[in-house]
């Protein structure tokens, strides 16, 4: 058995970098530290023109926190569905819930026709479901074609015992793709203990901001925050390490 890998990103450069290192698709993103939520559309264009091989799946998520949406939120969605679609994007990565823990069916179906044919992920909203057999059949039955969970447990590794169950009972109709805290030290172990055909994972390594003049006072982001001058960018040495670390 062979692997997929998709990587999650956050610029044109991690998919650069991942295109370069082998990968077979990347989750476009914005904001990973809120987990990852839509990116500028001239993002998405950019990247597209500047990729050759690699598949592109842009998240559509319009804030961080829970997956309830108000009718804003989900008009702004399917605004960012069709725009994706129309820019040439592979596939979206979408989902929501209701305030009871199921998926959302209505919002779902909604997103997945207005992406007309595009490959259709529901994110790890799946995580925050309350019966993850039950979220599984719905979102098979809507025919979404990728799932991507950590099992619903702090990381893939942990959670691999749920995501092994989702596999099996998923079998041909759907992709159930581990990600979270996939490292090159517990891939094979992953992906051993699943048996998932694809795996998802970020490979981020610090680089130094090139600002020479650097005030130390203002901060542009919340109380809980990075240091303003750090960046973190998408490696193609540590995508190309979990990828041989896998041994699939």
């Amino acid at each position: 058995m062979s692997l997929k890998y998709e990587i999650c990103i956050d610029s044109t450069a991690g998919a650069l970098a991942a295109e370069q290192a082998g990968a077979h698709r990347v989750e476009l993103c914005a904001a990973l530290f809120d987990g990852g939520l839509t990116p500028t559309l001239g993002t998405v264009e950019t990247t597209l023109a500047a990729v050759s091989s690699i598949r592109v799946h842009v998240i559509v998520r319009p804030r961080g926190g829970d997956f309830i949406y108000d009718d804003y939120e989900i008009a702004a969605m399917e605004r960012d569905v069709a725009a994706v679609r129309d820019a040439g994007a592979q596939g979206v990565v979408v989902g929501a819930l209701t305030p009871s823990g199921q998926v959302d069916v209505e919002v779902t179906k909604r997103l997945i026709d207005t992406a007309e044919g595009l490959s259709v992920t529901f994110h790890r909203a799946f995580d925050m479901t309350a019966d993850p057999f039950a979220a599984l059949d719905t979102l098979t039955s809507l025919g979404v074609d990728r799932v991507l969970t950590s099992g619903q447990d702090t990381t893939a590794l942990e959670g691999a015992p749920l995501i092994a169950s989702l596999v099996e009972r998923a079998g041909d109709q759907l992709i159930v793709m581990p990600g979270g805290g996939i490292t090159p030290r517990n891939v094979n172990r992953v992906a051993e203990a699943t048996r998932a055909k694809e795996i998802h994972f970020a490979a981020l390594v610090d680089a130094p901001s090139p600002a020479i003049h650097r005030n130390p006072y203002p901060f542009m982001g919340g109380e809980l925050r990075r240091p303003e001058y750090a960046r973190l960018v998408t490696s193609p040495g540590l995508v190309s390490e979990v990828i041989s670390a896998s041994g699939i």
